[in-house]
């Protein structure tokens, strides 16, 4: 059975539901296995090292990137008609709200993605942390933090269109992005050859987290081609699934129709608790002595805030974004990394656990 048959069988919104559900379940399990953490990395490197957290960071995006950059390069995905290039975006949104991301995901111990994966390994902190992280979020969005999103946002926007693409904008095209891609690749493949010896385990997890990622570009791509409705192309991103499955819980009327977000989720918890039981890795963990409650109620609120202004976290926007080499997405990225690395430096300055 073809797309445009499935489309017609079970609908638009099920294939998408159903699409996000296989994307956020190999997403999971590979991201699980894999330890796969944007936090631990930006950690190693301010401690002046490229180690394995790093190499297993790197060889995730640079995965992302290649699979994203050849889906281009094939006409397989129109990154010009994404949220990240096409509709007006705002360039003191990505910087403020990565730094705001950044410092949140040092005080929370992870980001939106990692918290969701550590949850289902039993981490209750976790899982209360990525619940106040989806309030934050949808405060943003529509709730008492949305002036302030709206203000910030609005101190220096930026037209849709070339102006967003870093491709356009320097002029080296399609050809110049994928040979980037594939030297990323290398590079990482190096860095992993180096610090994973004999881990392949690791290495194999990275990629296949990354290549979900232009999974997810590529499955909404070629249903929104096939589809009589309109079908916004997208990938994985926890800020707006957080946000809508938390709609969905307090007000089933409220809520937007299944759609990608909506099977990815919940597919991303199941795939990182299969993954913990197959690793043994899951065990009930609490707050301890010295897990301060409130330090990660700030952190999940400043994460939240921060998404909504940068248009997604470390995965949906610094990575999603990222691998379309969208201006805003890059800038998130550095930001992110840069408040991150302030917010360690700023912990280890006061003594409190990192």
């Amino acid at each position: 059975m073809d797309l445009a048959s499935l489309l017609e069988t079970w609908g638009d919104t099920n294939v998408l539901a159903a699409a996000g559900a296989l994307v956020g379940f190999v997403f999971g399990l590979a991201a699980q296995r894999s330890r796969f953490c944007t936090r631990a990395a930006v950690i190693e490197t301010c401690q002046g090292q490229l180690g394995d957290r790093f190499a297993v960071w790197w060889l995730g995006f640079s995965a992302c990137l290649l699979g994203v950059q050849a889906l281009v390069f094939a006409g397989a995905l129109q990154p010009q008609t994404s949220r990240f290039i096409a509709p007006l975006g705002s360039v003191s949104g990505a910087l403020i709200g990565g730094l705001l991301f950044g410092v949140g995901m040092i005080m929370t111990r992870g980001c939106a993605g990692r918290l969701l994966i550590l949850s289902a390994t039993g981490n209750l902190r976790a899982l209360i942390t990525i619940v106040v992280f989806a309030l934050a979020v949808q405060a943003s969005i529509s709730g008492w933090l949305a002036p302030t999103r709206l203000a910030v946002a609005a101190w220096w926007p930026i037209d849709g269109g070339p102006g967003r693409d870093l491709l356009q904008i320097t002029g080296i095209g399609r050809s110049g992005g994928l040979a980037l891609a594939v030297l990323a690749f290398v590079s990482a493949a190096w860095l992993c050859a180096r610090n994973l010896p004999g881990r392949w385990a690791l290495a194999l997890g990275a990629i296949t987290a990354g290549l979900c990622v232009a999974a997810g570009w590529g499955l909404t791509q070629a249903i929104a081609s096939q589809s009589f409705e309109a079908v916004k192309i997208q990938s994985i991103s926890f800020s707006s699934a957080s946000a809508e499955w938390l709609m969905r819980v307090l007000s089933t009327g409220n809520a937007p129709r299944f759609s990608f977000d909506a099977g990815m989720l919940p597919a991303t918890f199941l795939g990182a608790w299969v993954g913990a039981l197959m690793g043994g890795d899951f065990q009930w963990q609490s707050f301890q002595k010295e897990h301060k409650l409130g330090h990660y109620l700030v952190g999940a609120l400043l994460m939240g805030l921060g998404a909504v202004l940068a248009v997604g976290c470390t995965v949906g926007a610094a990575m999603a974004g990222g691998a379309m080499f969208a201006l805003t997405a890059w800038l998130t990225l550095i930001t992110i990394w840069l408040g991150a690395g302030l917010a360690w430096r700023a912990h280890r300055a006061m003594g409190w656990p990192v």
